[in-house]
C-alpha cells in the first residue's frame, strides 16, 4: 500500500509541539512544549503522567505542578484489553476523541485509528515499513528484546483524502523526545491539539504492548 503524501497546496501553518518523556520512580511523565515555525520553544504547555502497573490504563494531562487542574486525558475502555480502545476526554469528562490499535494490521507495521466526535477518522502507521519490520524482529529475540531498541519510530496519520493530520517524529538521543505536528486539513483547521497530543503520548506509552 502506498504511504499517504501530504497535499502540496499552501495551507495555514502547522501546529508544532515538542514532547519529552521523563522517567520517575512511580510514573512516566511527558512534558509538552509549544514551538514556533522556526523550532523555538515557547514554554511548557502542559504535562502528562502515566501511573505504572495500573489495572486500567489512564493518562492525565495537567497545567500546573500541583496537579490541581486536569486539562484533559485518555483512559482505556476495558482493563488489560488494548483492543477495546481509548477515549480522550476534556477537563469535564466529555469525549473529544478516541483511538484504537489495529492489532491485525500491526503485525508488520504498527497501525492505529484516531477518531473525532464529528465522525472523521485518521489511520496512523509507522513511516518506514522496513524499520517497522526490524523492530518486530528485535522484540521477539531472546535477551536482546529486553534491551532498549536502536530504532527510531515515526508515525503519520492521514484521513481518507491522504492529507497528513498528525505526525510524530522521534528525535535521536538518549532520552525519548518527539516532534509532533498537526498540519491544517482541507478546511484549513487542524485536529484538536488535545486529541493529537494524547495520541502522541500513547504512541510512546503503549506502543510496545
Amino acid at each position: 500500500m502506498t504511504e499517504p503524501v501530504a497535499d502540496a497546496t499552501p495551507d495555514a501553518p502547522a501546529e508544532r509541539y515538542l514532547l519529552r518523556q521523563k522517567l520517575t520512580l512511580m510514573v512516566n511523565r511527558y512534558d509538552i512544549v509549544r514551538v514556533d515555525d522556526a523550532g523555538r520553544e515557547l514554554g511548557l504547555l502542559c504535562f502528562a503522567e502515566q501511573k505504572r502497573m495500573a489495572a486500567k490504563e489512564q493518562v492525565t494531562f495537567f497545567t500546573d505542578a500541583a496537579k490541581t487542574h486536569p486539562l484533559f486525558g485518555f483512559k482505556a475502555r476495558k482493563r488489560l484489553d488494548l483492543g477495546s480502545g481509548y477515549d480522550v476526554t476534556d477537563s469535564q469528562g466529555q469525549p473529544i476523541g478516541w483511538f484504537k490499535k489495529q492489532f491485525g494490521a500491526s503485525l508488520l507495521n504498527s497501525t492505529w485509528t484516531l477518531g473525532l466526535p464529528d465522525g472523521r477518522e485518521f489511520v496512523g502507521r509507522e513511516r518506514n515499513a522496513k524499520v517497522a519490520v526490524a523492530r518486530r524482529l528485535w522484540e521477539v529475540l531472546p535477551i536482546v528484546s529486553e534491551l532498549p531498541g536502536p530504532f527510531l519510530f515515526h508515525f503519520d496519520f492521514a484521513g481518507e483524502d491522504g492529507r497528513i493530520a498528525l505526525s510524530s517524529t522521534k528525535k535521536a538521543g538518549l532520552k525519548d523526545v518527539y516532534h509532533v505536528e498537526l498540519p491544517a486539513l482541507a478546511d484549513g483547521s487542524a485536529i484538536d491539539w488535545r486529541v493529537g497530543l494524547a495520541m502522541a503520548v500513547a504512541l510512546d506509552a503503549l506502543q510496545s504492548r
